[in-house]
């Protein structure tokens, strides 16, 4: 029998319009190479390669077992998880959080992206989005249907937003703001002042002000929330995530906080979409939440011997950084006769068998700069240094010298 002719099928216009994000093709590359014999040392992804606490991980164990905890649970998480992060940003923001009406927990502060977008911002709204920045930001909104507007953050202004360039836009369009503090991929911290005039700026234009806040505790003495800007809660809303504070990346555990309105809308979203996490989880990051000084000073110790190593590699291909940055990352500028950061992070690839994000990733204003992550042992980054310094790649940088 001979079949009948089949009709085209064609994805919606929303998924024509971002593409698959850039770690998830380049990791399979990287894996591809790894396959084919290569040692690939990969310092571009922030993922924590060190585990959490012992008791945490003992807690998800212990609750795991019990007989009644493997049911559905609440799509606004269970009370001792919001209890445990009101007093965490209470102890370590001096931010005071309603339990029950101003905390959202969520499967990864990535999944709050999509939910903060989908409650605020309708189809042909605008979005202001940071260059450089988090891809996600761009290409959720795409999703969504909305018009992205990008503001520019540069070296010049210590990668603060420019308010009077701001003011310029057509404000009247925009619902939505993502910022980003501490900095990715930049590690710059805000100053108070740029969070001030954040809440004002939101507030006189009715603007939701999202910042996304998981780094405040790499590499940074003085961990600060939007929040605590007087008059914030009316138009800020803030994320929040365990995956790097804590080292719990692969167990998706974030949240976010804001007045309790935006909360309610946000739930409308979440719950038609997902389910709430599994309980030994919730539990465990309860664990994970009450610890003490010594866990953040123990994991900042290591990250700092790692962080020298990652200046030693940026002073060995000539590129320009700024010390007082914080986070997970190091930012460098390169030479200024490369071509971009992808011609240094291919020539590290394919020349040394080291993976570094070329700063393009993020925006336009990230060209020309490379990002390196302090996600690998101490003995890998010197690994990384030493091919680095190696007489092959000397040559090849000698040539941007000249």
């Amino acid at each position: 029998m001979q079949s009948s002719k089949c009709k085209r099928i064609c994805p919606a216009e929303r998924v024509q319009g971002v593409s698959e994000y850039y770690f998830s093709k380049k990791l399979r590359e990287i894996a591809s190479m790894r396959a084919e014999g290569h040692d690939i040392i990969s310092l571009g992804v922030g993922g924590p390669d060190r585990p959490p606490q012992a008791q945490v991980v003992e807690r998800l164990c212990e609750e795991s077992h019990r007989v009644d905890t493997h049911s559905y649970q609440p799509y606004v998480g269970i009370p001792e998880l919001r209890k445990a992060f009101s007093e965490w940003y209470a102890a370590n923001y001096g931010v005071t959080l309603d339990p029950a009406t101003e905390i959202q927990p969520l499967i990864g502060s990535k999944e709050g992206i999509l939910h903060t977008t989908l409650a605020f911002v309708n189809k042909g709204d605008g979005v202001l989005v940071p260059n450089p920045g988090y891809p996600t930001y761009s290409s959720v909104s795409r999703l969504a249907e909305a018009e992205v507007f990008t503001y520019d953050l540069c070296e010049e202004r210590g990668w603060q937003p420019d308010f009077e360039a701001l003011e310029r836009l057509p404000l009247e369009r925009i619902k939505l703001m993502w910022v980003n503090y501490p900095n990715m991929p930049t590690g710059a911290r805000a100053t108070r002042e740029t969070m001030q005039r954040l809440v004002d700026f939101g507030r006189r234009h009715g603007i939701v002000i999202c910042n996304d806040n998981p780094y405040s505790f790499i590499l940074n003495d003085t961990p600060e929330s939007l929040l605590s800007v007087e008059g914030a809660k009316d138009v800020c809303i803030e994320m929040n995530s365990l995956s790097k504070s804590h080292n719990m990346a692969g167990w998706r555990v974030g949240m976010l906080a804001s007045n309790p309105q935006f909360i309610e809308w946000i739930l409308r979203v979440k719950s038609n979409i997902d389910s709430g996490m599994f309980r030994p989880v919730q539990l465990a990051a309860v664990e994970a939440l009450g610890a003490d000084e010594e866990w953040y000073a123990e994991l900042n110790a290591e990250y700092a011997g790692r962080r020298k190593i990652a200046e030693q590699i940026l002073e060995a291909l000539d590129c320009r950084f700024d010390p007082s940055q914080v986070g997970l990352f190091l930012w460098g500028r390169i030479p200024e006769k490369m071509r971009d950061g992808v011609q240094m992070s291919d020539l590290l690839l394919y020349e040394a068998g080291v993976f570094v994000t070329p700063g393009m990733v993020f925006g336009s204003n990230g060209d020309r700069y490379i990002r390196i992550s302090l996600c690998a042992t101490r003995e890998r980054m010197e690994e990384a240094l030493q091919r680095v310094k190696s007489d092959s790649i000397q040559k090849c940088l000698q040539l941007f010298r000249i």
